[in-house]
């Protein structure tokens, strides 16, 4: 499927407290309030854990990121979910092997309320778009 500017895609998912465990182990971000509950037993999410939502999008398309810019809004909690849409902003072909890309998303929890928005450029190697 060739995207063109315009496109909106969207993807969705809920954090685990196993989700926020498996990534404090990998990425060693043990701030406390990522491995303490708080009152309602839940775990804040890493941010950029929150920003595998629109890296995932790009993985899906084959982008090889060249830059990548967040901003996050607001803390993501355990048992949250998170919708992110990624708008396609350019999609040009550069030559015979490559096609450059640059996109935008918002990610929004379950109240509607954004938590998380940015940018990203790259390219799609031809034999991968």
């Amino acid at each position: 499927m060739s995207l063109k500017p315009g496109d909106v895609i969207t993807f969705e998912r809920t954090f685990t407290v196993e989700d926020v465990e498996s990534f404090t182990k990998v990425s060693s971000d043990e701030g406390i309030h990522h491995v303490t509950p708080d009152e309602q037993g839940r775990l804040v999410v890493q941010g950029l854990l929150t920003a595998t939502l629109p890296t995932k999008v790009g993985g899906d398309y084959n982008v090889l990121a060249r830059t990548m810019n967040f901003e996050f809004l607001r803390p993501v909690f355990t048992g949250d979910t998170i919708v992110c849409e990624v708008t396609i902003d350019t999609y040009e072909k550069q030559d015979q092997n490559r096609i450059s890309i640059a996109a935008s998303f918002q990610c929004t929890n379950q109240n509607i309320k954004p938590v998380l928005k940015g940018n990203f450029a790259g390219v799609i190697l031809a034999s991968n778009g």
